[in-house]
């Protein structure tokens, strides 16, 4: 007879270092696996052949996962010059080589044109949705799907090696930027074509790979010591102001009701605690200086 294993209800945040050939969702599934959890979700997908930060939220921390997808990000990115591909990636197939001729003035001022706002068409190798399905779905049965110009920033683009046809770069920008549609779109400057050959995500917002654990590291610690990696909740909004409630005031909030509070120098979203300094959840502030609640904090967490 076989027993179930009992899912725990734990709650936090695990930053993990998503390993080269596995779907962001396979790492969240061998995480959630290793730590038991009964609910858990990834924030920022990365495609298989991307490595690097994958932050994953356990239990409570789901109710907060919007602010780290809304977060800036940077990466590490090796384009490959004078070749194109179908997926403008290295999994694609082939479509077109070029010989590649370029010196290093003309990489660095082509590479300027990208920095600050931009416009991007998202790839038809994406898991945007159209109609319900993800693009790579009509991609893979060979229907092309007309797609919108979206505006994106990048933030700093710097040039780290650049060699023959393959140069190495760091990408800052802002959620939603598709970096194979930047060595695309850098290929069509240059003239010769590109395709990314390899990517690793560095930073989400102010978290770090330098913080990261992998897979393999978590399966050599027992149940106890991958706790101890989970960061709290309250580590995506470190953002946001704060409030202290006192202990009426959070009773009533964790009912779901708006309170009152005179004097508030904050407006929009904020974070409250209550006495304790337990996170309650988070909260709008009103013009009547009301705060409304928006996400709350319902069981203990790790």
């Amino acid at each position: 007879m076989q027993f179930k294993r009992i899912k725990r209800p734990i709650s936090g945040v695990l930053l993990l270092d998503k390993p080269y050939g596995i779907s962001s969702n396979g790492a969240l599934q061998q995480a959630k696996r290793l730590y038991q959890a009964a609910k858990a979700g990834h924030t920022g997908n990365l495609d298989p052949i991307a490595t690097g930060l994958l932050p994953i939220c356990f239990g409570e921390a789901t109710k907060f996962s919007q602010f780290l997808l809304d977060a800036g990000k940077t990466y590490q990115a090796v384009f490959k010059l004078g070749k194109t591909t179908t997926t403008g990636d290295s999994e694609g197939e082939v479509t077109s080589s070029k010989a590649v001729d370029l010196s290093l003035g003309q990489v660095e001022q082509a590479l300027q044109q990208f920095i600050g706002p931009i416009f991007q068409v998202p790839p038809m190798h994406s898991a945007l949705k159209f109609q319900g399905k993800a693009l790579y779905t009509y991609a893979r049965a060979g229907i092309e799907i007309e797609r919108a110009a979206r505006p994106v920033t990048i933030y700093s683009l710097t040039l780290d090696s650049f060699a023959g046809d393959e140069l190495s770069v760091t990408v800052a920008c802002s959620k939603g930027t598709y970096i194979r549609v930047l060595a695309e779109d850098l290929g069509r400057v240059l003239g010769c074509g590109a395709f990314m050959q390899a990517l690793r995500r560095t930073r989400i917002g102010s978290f770090e790979i330098g913080q990261t654990v992998t897979l393999e590291q978590l399966d050599g610690l027992d149940l106890e010591a991958r706790d101890a990696r989970l960061l709290p909740p309250d580590c995506l909004l470190n953002g946001l102001p704060k409030i202290i409630l006192d202990q009426e005031s959070a009773y009533y909030f964790r009912q779901g009701q708006a309170i009152w509070m005179p004097k508030q120098v904050h407006d929009g979203v904020v974070v409250l605690y209550d006495e304790d300094k337990c996170l309650v959840g988070i909260g709008e502030i009103a013009d009547d200086g009301k705060i409304a609640p928006k996400r709350l904090i319902v069981e203990s967490t790790v």
